[in-house]
């Protein structure tokens, strides 16, 4: 339920930053979600970060322990295509199946080429469906908040109201 809350520790003076894709100023929310659209963890960053320097800081903010509920494998989109990505699961016993970023290579890879499942990568869409239903909650997509502890707190309090509706 978004119990893993962290803050993208390499900014220090708030979560606000100027996103290059939308244009606008403001942060982004990077979250980690099961297959059925539930939320597990959440982290906020300022938008100018790529989001595969939230990958690390979100599994963290899970806690991911040895116990048989941590993830067997794990499904991202090709944003996350990075060397560093794929050893941290490897590390941790954890398979990806993130497909490879033809535009972030200048030279084809050489060698043996990385796994990927494109059945399991079109279940991805639990992800795409809980950014559609937080966006329902209207005080969280334009961030009226000014604290990042209130705005964490709506947050919270939008994935307990989907977590009730969902679990029923």
């Amino acid at each position: 339920m978004c119990d893993g809350y962290q803050r993208y520790p390499g900014k220090k003076r708030g979560s606000t930053g100027y996103g290059g894709y939308k244009k606008v100023k403001g942060n982004k929310l990077s979250v980690l979600v099961d297959r059925n659209g539930l939320p597990l963890a959440c982290t906020v960053a300022p938008a100018n970060i790529h989001d595969s320097r939230l990958y690390e800081p979100t599994l963290e903010a899970f806690e991911i322990s040895e116990v048989p509920d941590r993830p067997i494998i794990i499904s991202a989109d090709a944003a996350y295509d990075a060397r560093e990505i794929r050893q941290y699961n490897r590390n941790r016993g954890i398979k990806s199946s993130i497909p490879v970023n033809r535009r972030s290579r200048k030279h084809p890879k050489r060698g043996r080429p990385v796994w990927f499942d494109p059945e399991l990568y079109k279940k991805r869409n639990a992800v795409e469906r809980f950014f559609s239903w937080i966006e329902a909650f209207k005080k969280i997509v334009p961030r009226y908040e000014r604290y990042e502890r209130s705005f964490m707190g709506l947050i919270h309090l939008a994935c307990s109201v989907m977590n009730g509706r969902i679990l029923g």
